[in-house]
């Protein structure tokens, strides 16, 4: 999978179709496990903030890794 889109270059709407396109919900919770990464929050609701820009891709992952 490619980089995450850099805040400063990308759009809204790249930055949510890169989190879309890198965890796509597969709609089959026991084979998937996405949502128990993510404390329950599909991951758009988990990578809000990057999405929004305000935040970067790679310190909200660090904070779902521990």
């Amino acid at each position: 999978m490619d980089a995450a889109p850099e805040i400063k270059l990308s759009t809204v709407d790249e930055r949510r179709s890169y989190i879309l396109n890198r965890y796509p919900c597969i709609a089959d919770c026991d084979a998937c496990g996405l949502c128990k990464v993510f404390h329950g929050k599909d991951p758009e609701n988990a990578y809000r903030e990057y999405i929004d820009g305000t935040r970067s891709f790679e310190d909200i992952s660090l904070e779902y890794r521990r």
